[in-house]
């Protein structure tokens, strides 16, 4: 069931899972800024951005993009990889870049398992929110690993890859928003999609068979 098909059959169903999806796109961000703070770039701090509070994080086209078709975005929390110690840069641009990644795939293994402990009663509307938000997460999470600027994917890559490698990802970023949007367009992010849910799954099978 589609978000709008949610709203039409169930709006308190969809009241419940938007406010957990507002906070999905939140914690990605808050996590960048969190651990780049960590690292010493005190950036996200100083500007009020390590908060819950939604006012400081929401975009007004990526909430509505998240609760029309079920994808969409916050505000980029600020990072200044140059108040971090030079020697500790390119490892910081990969833990602060997979951070975002990492708080989308907690969202959606927390969803998962839940949906998993309650799946024996049945319980319809509960069901169907934990379901959409996973998957919704999960979404999030493959999108952002697309290694084409400005997704966080890109900048993992940077932190790993040569000089050369660089500075061509460098030169395709004006074009990477047009890049990923044929991508999306053609489906290939359904496999990814795909494995990362029967990878969440098969770790909660682990320890509930």
């Amino acid at each position: 069931m589609g978000l709008i098909n949610l709203l039409i059959k169930d709006p308190l169903a969809f009241v419940i899972l938007s406010v957990l999806l507002l906070y999905s796109v939140i914690f990605h961000e808050l996590a960048h800024g969190w651990v780049a703070f960590k690292m010493g770039d005190p950036t996200a701090q100083r500007l009020g951005r390590l908060t819950l509070n939604p006012i400081k994080h929401l975009d007004v086209i990526g909430t509505l993009m998240l609760l029309i078709i079920g994808f969409g975005w916050a505000k980029p929390v600020p990072i200044n990889l140059g108040n971090i110690p030079g020697d500790k840069r390119r490892k910081a641009l990969i833990l602060v870049s997979a951070a975002g990644i990492t708080a989308n795939i907690i969202c959606a293994f927390t969803a998962l398992l839940l949906l998993r402990l309650i799946s024996l009663e049945h319980s319809g509307m509960l069901e169907q929110v934990l379901f959409l938000l996973a998957r919704i997460n999960i979404i999030l999470a493959a999108f952002n690993l697309i290694p084409i600027p400005p997704l966080d994917g890109s900048k993992i890559l940077m932190g790993f890859a040569p000089e050369s490698i660089r500075k061509v990802l460098d030169q395709i970023e004006p074009f990477g928003f047009f890049i990923v949007i044929g991508l999306l367009y053609l489906g290939f992010l359904n496999p990814v999609i795909d494995l990362f849910q029967r990878g969440i799954l098969a770790i909660i099978s682990v320890f509930l068979p």
